[in-house]
């Protein structure tokens, strides 16, 4: 997927360039950048930043990565948190975009980022990150990159504690506990068994009457998922790109579903196409069986979604900030 966030040390990422929240004379601090330094090469790093020799708050200069996986250090200062009174976000924003356009003009196709701002420098963790994702999944909706916020800990999150709640509250309501699955299973498998015998006797002719209509039934056979896509974005006069950016999905992976008819894509993203088209419950639900899916009470994720379908907000990265949250699989491809 173009934006994914991870909880991952952002030293091991295997990426083209990963991100340094930097200080603005470049030298080796704590927190995430000491991380970097340490990892890269204390002595060569250095060096290299002291060749460049400072950046202003908000921009963003390059090195090599040295020792690290990634091919590049992009080092960009953060604000300083004061209330929100000094251009703080702007700031912030600019961290973002000056990263992001210099990456792309040394041809990276990947990059990975911290929370900037967000250690020490006392940003708000929940502001913080709605800056980044607004302002990486903007970047995206008009280059290809492959986008990678990272967080160490959940500590390190800032999803909104009234939406957590309200999540929360609405997995007690709706969540079936899987042992609770397992006993309505048991009934139905009961019900079934002593209907078996009844069933036995229909078989017979149904199986004359089926081998009459098989051919007709073949040849009404429902929409596949990509068919039943395609047609939903022209009913809803949405384009291809504005469809797979609101997916969250990567440009290739649309070509493969356009062009191929019977393709099945994963239910992550068959969901993540529902949430772009806005679709209600039961429009998620049809385009869901045509791949083969439906939503489950028994399935955090599945209620997850539901949730936000009934709120009807259908930010797929808000989306995806709270399945971080409750540790399940995030929307896209």
């Amino acid at each position: 997927m173009p934006l994914e966030i991870v909880r991952h040390d952002i030293t091991k990422m295997n990426v083209d360039a990963i991100v340094n929240a930097a200080n603005t004379s470049l030298k080796m601090g704590g927190g995430v950048c000491g991380a970097i330094f340490q990892a890269a090469g204390a002595r060569e790093l250095q060096e290299a930043c002291d060749q460049i020799g400072e950046c202003k708050v908000g921009e963003a200069v390059i090195t090599d990565g040295f020792k690290l996986d990634a091919k590049f250090i992009i080092h960009t200062p953060g604000p300083v948190w004061q209330g929100g009174s000094i251009q703080e976000a702007a700031l912030l924003m600019a961290s973002y975009n000056n990263s992001l356009k210099l990456a792309k003009n040394h041809q990276c196709e990947s990059i990975a980022f911290p929370l900037i701002s967000t250690g020490i420098y006392g940003y708000p963790k929940e502001e913080a990150l709605q800056i980044a994702i607004s302002t990486i999944s903007t970047f995206l909706l008009n280059h290809d990159m492959l986008v990678y916020l990272v967080v160490f800990d959940k500590k390190s999150f800032g999803l909104s504690k009234k939406l957590f709640t309200s999540i929360h509250q609405y997995i007690d309501e709706h969540y079936v506990e899987e042992v609770e699955s397992t006993f309505i299973r048991n009934q139905e498998e009961r019900y079934l068994m002593e209907h078996l015998r009844e069933a036995e006797i229909l078989r017979q002719d149904v199986y004359e009457e089926a081998n009459d209509s098989l051919v007709n039934l073949l040849n009404q056979l429902d929409e596949s998922f990509s068919e039943r896509l395609l047609r939903l974005i022209d009913e809803k006069g949405l384009t291809d790109v504005e469809t797979y950016n609101r997916a969250n999905i990567d440009r290739r992976l649309f070509s493969k579903i356009r062009n191929g008819v019977d393709y099945t894509p994963k239910k992550k993203t068959a969901i993540a196409f529902a949430i772009a088209l806005k679709l209600n419950l039961p429009e998620t639900i049809e385009l869901l069986t045509t791949a083969g899916y439906t939503l489950s009470r028994s399935s955090k994720f599945d209620v997850i979604i539901e949730f936000f379908i009934q709120q009807e907000n259908y930010n797929i990265h808000e989306i995806n900030e709270a399945l971080f949250a409750f540790d399940q699989t995030l929307l896209g491809a």
